[in-house]
Formats: structure tokens, sequence, C-alpha cells
């Protein structure tokens, strides 16, 4: 059989002459369910719930950047790549038309 003021510990506090403190760490099933109501009633998230919310959205915000920064790195590396192969095919050529000495032999690069 269910209490009149179930669900509502200050009016339970009240008619047992008990603090209101005293009942709500005896009862937490009491204390949780009224707090429930209340959410439900006022449409309210709990303050947990919303930094949690917010953590959520914030790790997400940084995921997407890294993932931006990544792409730009990967991009990065690939035109460092072709640069430094452009430069180095640009001084065999140079190296291959230097005039050579009477006391230099040239050497070329082994391509293994």
């Amino acid at each position: 059989m269910d209490h009149p003021a179930q669900g509502r510990p200050p009016v339970l506090a009240a008619e047992a002459d008990v603090h209101r403190m005293a009942l709500l760490k005896r009862h937490v099933d009491l204390k949780n369910e009224f707090y429930e109501r209340v959410r439900n009633e006022t449409r309210q998230v709990p303050e947990p719930e919303k930094r949690l919310r917010d953590t959520v959205t914030k790790l997400e915000k940084t995921i997407a950047n890294q993932k931006a920064e990544i792409e730009a790195l990967r991009r990065q590396v690939t035109r460092l790549a072709l640069a430094s192969a452009v430069l180095t095919h640009e001084s065999d050529r140079q190296a291959e038309r230097a005039p050579v000495s009477d006391n230099v032999v040239p050497s070329r690069r082994s391509t293994t």
C-alpha cells in the first residue's frame, strides 16, 4: 500500500518528525524516486549528465580537430616527399652536367 506522501521525502520527514537529511540517508530509494519525479515533472537534466554531455561535446570537437590536423599533415608529407624527389632529380641532373676536373672521379648514387 502506497503512502500518500511516498516519493516526497520532505513531507515524510515532517510527518515522522525526523530530520530530512537523516531520512534521505537511510532511504536512498525514496530520495532517488523523489529526485526522479522532480526531474520528470520539471524536465530538468541532472548536473552530472550536463557535465558529461559537455565533456562529450568537447571531446567530439577535439577528435574532429585532430582528424583535420592529421589529414593536413598527411598532405604536407606528400608535398614534401614530392619536393624532395624533384630536388634530388634536379641535383642529379646538375651533377651530370657539371664539368669534371682531371683529378676528380664522378660517382653515381646507388639506386638501391
